[in-house]
């Protein structure tokens, strides 16, 4: 693994993630041909330096604005990489579509259920070991203001893999392909 994307939709924590990991080692560029600038630097994994880009927050692979286009394009250029993708762990349902979207897709996924201590508070309760078990890839909770559960996420990284699709499709509802008479 050479790099390390952050992915996740806008107001997820991504920036500050992105910080926590990086340190000061860290510059702004614009993507080539464009005015959407994003973050690089580099993070220190097993005992190695990786570089950590923050791409632009898009909702979905389905670009709808310029921004989603070049996270996108991101994603795409990048093969050898791992995605963290950071989800607000107050509304799990809205990034996991993002998530399933990277996974389908072929690339090593890990879940940050990042802003946990926000979802606590608001009673919200996701079943973490769950929701790994159903996308068969690492799911660690987080809080990027307090760094509350980045070593485990670093930890967990060598852990991130494809996983077929397919697999999550059965894990959720059994598969489908069976004809009954």
């Amino acid at each position: 693994m050479n790099k390390v994307l952050l992915m996740g939709q806008a107001n997820v924590g991504k920036s500050v993630f992105f910080n926590r990991l990086a340190g000061a080692n860290v510059t702004v560029s614009n993507y080539p041909g464009t005015s959407v600038d994003f973050d690089k630097g580099r993070m220190l994994l097993e005992g190695k330096h990786v570089d950590l880009i923050d791409v632009p927050g898009t909702f979905s692979l389905q670009p709808k604005d310029r921004a989603e286009e070049v996270a996108v394009k991101m994603l795409e250029q990048e093969k050898d990489t791992v995605v963290i993708c950071v989800i607000d762990a107050s509304k799990v349902e809205r990034g996991l579509y993002l998530a399933l979207e990277i996974i389908e897709r072929g690339y090593p996924v890990i879940v940050a259920l990042n802003m946990w201590d926000t979802a606590k508070n608001a009673k919200v309760k996701t079943d973490v070991k769950k929701l790994e078990q159903i996308l068969g890839v690492p799911v660690v909770p987080t809080v990027a203001t307090t760094s509350e559960g980045f070593k485990e996420l670093v930890s967990r990284m060598r852990e991130a893999a494809p996983v077929a699709i397919e697999e999550i499709t059965k894990s959720v509802g059994g598969d489908k392909s069976e004809t009954h008479n």
